[in-house]
């Protein structure tokens, strides 16, 4: 079972789009994936549909004592192969819970070490600030995926994202491999082109050489979580990046598993 983070400490930048578009590509290659909603402000849990009032049962439940397993909390989408787990607004209280709770940093690395092998790929929609749930999900993690809006101020979250995956990767004691994904690219501006072009410079390699571009139809998140037509396509223009950009991500993924064989 892999497990990727999408996360980056800055908001508006396709985290969200990213996870939902990840994993309806993975899902659509016969994997069995679940995606599992880190965010209070729980966008990923209402693309499916799923009221935030009352609210459901979720994330919450994992840092429960006795904490609820993932598999009670999976629900499977109209996508087939693909599951997710709600959030809910209430994980705001737990970063004030963790000082007299010992051990919450490390209650998704649990949850999932005792699911292993229900899934093959787990993508954690983190949310946008540094916090108890983003460490969980770092520590849980096998891959950091970063999206990044192409514009000059995304450019200083990214360099914050990489400085705490960084972090964590010295706190765990084993690697934590960092894939940037460009995002909501206007190739038509000046500024999309050089924030571009600086995010490779900077970043290297850890950077997909192509980015994905803005497009309307992904603000109907309905289309993400549907059934696809009967060729299995991905319409707009985004979602046929997004395959491309999954095609690159497993190329990556696959190399430390080949060199660890």
């Amino acid at each position: 079972m892999r497990v990727w983070a999408i996360a980056n400490q800055k908001g508006g930048v396709g985290k969200t789009t990213s996870t939902l578009a990840l994993g309806r590509g993975l899902a659509q290659r016969g994997q069995r994936v679940l995606l599992v909603d880190l965010d209070p402000h729980a966008s990923l849990t209402r693309a499916f549909g799923v009221a935030t009032e009352p609210a459901p049962e979720g994330v919450l439940e994992l840092f429960a004592t006795p904490p609820q397993p993932l598999a009670a909390l999976a629900r499977d989408s109209a996508v087939e192969h693909l599951a997710y787990v709600c959030a809910q607004t209430a994980l705001a209280t737990l970063e004030r819970r963790s000082a007299n709770q010992p051990g919450l940093g490390l209650a998704l690395s649990q949850a999932l070490a005792r699911h292993s092998g229900q899934h093959d790929y787990v993508l954690l929609d983190c949310p946008p600030t540094l916090g108890l749930l983003m460490i969980n999900a770092l520590a849980a993690a096998d891959r950091v995926i970063i999206p990044t809006q192409a514009e000059p101020l995304a450019l200083h979250g990214l360099a914050g994202m990489r400085r705490t995956a960084e972090m964590v990767e010295r706190s765990r004691r084993r690697p934590l491999p960092v894939s940037v994904l460009p995002t909501l690219y206007d190739r038509r501006t000046r500024a999309g082109q050089e924030a571009l072009r600086k995010m490779q410079e900077d970043h290297g390699g850890r950077v997909w050489e192509d980015a994905i571009p803005v497009d309307t139809r992904l603000c109907n998140a309905e289309l993400l979580v549907q059934p696809a037509g009967e060729d299995g396509s991905y319409p707009g223009r985004a979602l046929s990046s997004y395959r491309r950009a999954l095609d690159w991500i497993l190329a990556e993924d696959a190399e430390p598993l080949e060199r660890a064989a």
